[in-house]
């Protein structure tokens, strides 16, 4: 018996992009994530590239509707630095509270400071950060 070659795409081999089931799950505990950080409407849409105040009212709801790409990576990297945040400190509100906090590390800026300069990479700069703090343990 003679196996068949099989037509492969580069996306379907070690593929990480995020489906529209996993998008809608990522929105749910981006609103519960927002909630805990205490941060306002306006911050949210800001961290979510200038998400509708509309729109975020409806993902509150727990109606995010269809996601784009661009979203999907942002609620990823904001997982990820949460991810950090629960390294770092043991008692979640701990991290909570640091979001929020001036920061020598970013000039005097708090983490949420920076990340509210609205692009994907300074989530990306952020989520790097924690990275290497607590990979340097």
């Amino acid at each position: 018996m003679q196996l068949q070659p099989i037509s492969v795409t580069p996306f379907e081999i070690g593929s990480t992009e995020i489906s529209d089931s996993e998008a809608a799950a990522l929105a749910r505990t981006t609103v519960n994530l927002f909630n805990a950080w205490k941060i306002t409407d306006a911050q949210a849409c800001t961290l979510l590239g200038g998400l509708s105040p509309r729109t975020w009212a409806r993902w509150k709801e727990g109606n995010a509707g269809r996601i784009p790409r661009d979203l999907k990576m942002r609620m990823a990297h904001l997982m990820g630095i949460h991810k950090g945040l629960r390294y770092v400190f043991k008692e979640p509100a701990r991290g909570y509270d640091w979001i929020k906090a001036p920061n020598a590390a970013f000039g005097g800026k708090s983490a949420l400071e920076v990340m509210l300069g609205g692009e994907l990479s300074d989530l990306a700069v952020m989520r790097e950060w924690l990275d290497a703090e607590r990979s340097a343990w």
